[in-house]
């Protein structure tokens, strides 16, 4: 398996490096190859929470540094906590990917409904779910030019709804937080924004804060710009009006509540 479009800096060494504390003489790379997750043995009983998204979770552009992305940030504080039970931190993110649909030419990835099993519920000691997904259902089909899939808003609650129940099905102590979707107006992605889609998003954010979600994460709240909320701040974003920045990941990481991790 390769994730071709991860953008992120992954370090690659010949021969067999496992034991060694650093890399020997490593290269570079933009890709993810073959291995897609390691499980470690770790004492006592922690608990997983995963990140089911798209881009704005799995990190996106070039100037975001390597573990500062909003699940990296909240890793960071959940092993800050004095005295509390480890939790372990899976980035489920996939640029480009969808909750309903896939793209014609298998880019992105196997849509969120498709891929929960294997990315989400098969995660050893899952105790936690958050999704923050909905944004590329909105703005594929007029960006890619693919009306024959463009969805309403209550066709992507729908696909949310139903994530919901299969998360809750997994066990009586598997909860799933929505996140708010993020603001995009004006973003450099040609056709992507348009103000039908941007009603779509306030539609689908006002049902997650309202709607059957165990909490609610408002990352909406925390970026966007307050004169121009349907816009995100500017010193929040890498320069296409999309993807968070350094920054602006390190405001999503905190205004994660840890307590919906105890």
């Amino acid at each position: 398996m390769i994730h071709l479009d991860g953008v992120a800096t992954t370090y690659i060494s010949e021969g067999d490096a496992t034991a060694a504390a650093t890399l020997p003489s490593p290269h570079t790379s933009t890709s993810r190859f073959f291995i897609d997750e390691i499980d470690v043995e770790a004492a006592g009983q922690p608990g997983a929470v995963v990140a089911l998204g798209d881009s704005i979770t799995d990190g996106y552009h070039s100037k975001v540094d390597a573990n500062h992305r909003w699940p990296d940030r909240l890793a960071e504080r959940l092993a800050e906590r004095s005295g509390a039970a480890p939790v372990g931190v899976v980035n489920a993110g996939v640029s480009g990917n969808r909750i309903l649909h896939d793209h014609p030419e298998d880019l992105f990835g196997p849509n969120a409904l498709a891929r929960l099993d294997r990315d989400v519920l098969s995660t050893p000691g899952l105790k936690w779910v958050v999704l923050m997904e909905g944004i590329n259902d909105i703005g594929h089909s007029t960006s890619a030019e693919l009306p024959e899939q463009d969805v309403t808003a209550n066709r992507i609650i729908a696909g949310m709804k139903q994530i919901i129940a299969r998360v809750h099905a997994h066990g009586a102590k598997t909860y799933i937080y929505g996140a708010t979707l993020t603001p995009y107006e004006d973003t450099v992605f040609h056709g992507y924004y348009q103000p039908e889609g941007e009603a779509k998003r306030q539609a689908v954010n006002e049902w997650i804060r309202h709607g059957d979600f165990d909490a609610v994460i408002d990352f909406d709240a925390a970026v966007r710009d307050p004169n121009y909320p349907t816009r995100i701040r500017a010193d929040y974003e890498v320069g296409d009006h999309l993807h968070p920045n350094d920054a602006g990941y390190k405001a999503m990481g905190d205004a994660v509540d840890l307590k919906l991790f105890e």
